[in-house]
């Protein structure tokens, strides 16, 4: 949707934007603003007040809140701008808004947030309740892999031989639209039930064990659990059958152990089509909300 259209008006004075970013959460308290903590949320917000020269803290709705160490390539926000905010940002350049926006707030961001695109929102676009399906990675090098110093940050490093076929034949037992309550921190009044488009493991030419994980959404540290209970599989102290086994259950399952958040990224959020924007977030809100 081209930004002169204007059709990302959520009111008669206010524009929703789109924001695509990534993040490098080593030095990061999780996407979510949290008093006295370093985070995400709190350094965009705070980026967006001094470019929008805003009195008042700018709302900003993510798809995904990433944990504490996670990173993002691929995450998407929105913001909802006062129109006149939106047009001063060219200043008196012939740029437009959309990539003023970007300028001026990469040059007051820390340099572990990038924010590489902001434009317009289509008529119904909600950062959150939107989205299809997220799209995570996680990466782990055993003993079979390169030990690359340059991805620490985004690798786990592990001492045993890892099984990929194993991993990933148990990893895929898992797809389908299911109650994940054995890999969830259940939240009160939140669902786990979730529909889990795939799951599988791949060895990348330099030797490291790369996980996709999709699904339409995650509960909390569901991703890092479901890797972790494929790990010991992969180890061989496990039958294929075991992830599936614990999935029968209806509460936290013990023994899986939640692995490190820095192996994780997001990396992309998938939308669809304009003209499905506004039934998809009412669909999803209808199921995070039940009457």
């Amino acid at each position: 949707m081209s930004e002169e259209n204007g059709s990302g008006d959520v009111g008669a004075a206010l524009l929703r934007v789109r924001l695509d970013l990534a993040y490098d959460g080593t030095h990061f308290s999780g996407w979510a603003a949290q008093p006295g903590l370093r985070t995400v949320q709190g350094e965009l917000t705070a980026a967006l007040a001094t470019v929008l020269r805003s009195p008042e803290p700018v709302r900003v709705t993510v798809a995904g809140r990433t944990d504490a160490g996670v990173h993002a390539r691929g995450q998407v926000a929105h913001v909802d701008l006062d129109a006149q905010a939106w047009s001063r940002l060219p200043g008196r350049s012939d740029r437009e808004p959309g990539p003023s926006l970007v300028s001026r707030l990469g040059g007051v961001l820390p340099h572990d947030i990038v924010v590489r695109r902001a434009a317009l929102a289509p008529n119904g676009f909600d950062a959150r309740f939107a989205a299809l399906e997220r799209r995570y990675v996680y990466r782990i090098a055993d003993t079979g892999a390169v030990r690359d110093p340059l991805r620490r940050h985004d690798t786990v490093w592990w001492r045993k031989a890892l099984d990929a076929k194993a991993m990933d034949e148990a990893a895929r037992s898992l797809v389908g639209l299911r109650d994940f309550a054995a890999f969830c921190k259940q939240r009160e009044g939140a669902t786990t039930v979730r529909t889990l488009l795939d799951f599988s493991w791949t060895r990348l030419d330099d030797g490291v064990l790369a996980a996709t994980v999709r699904a339409d959404a995650f509960c909390h540290s569901m991703v890092r659990s479901l890797v972790g209970a494929v790990v010991p599989v992969g180890e061989g102290r496990r039958e294929r059958d075991w992830p599936k086994d614990l999935q029968s259950r209806r509460d936290r399952a013990p023994g899986i152990h939640v692995m490190p958040p820095h192996g994780l990224s997001l990396e992309e959020v998938v939308y669809p089509a304009d003209d499905g924007l506004a039934t998809r977030a009412s669909l999803t809100r209808a199921r995070r909300h039940p009457a």
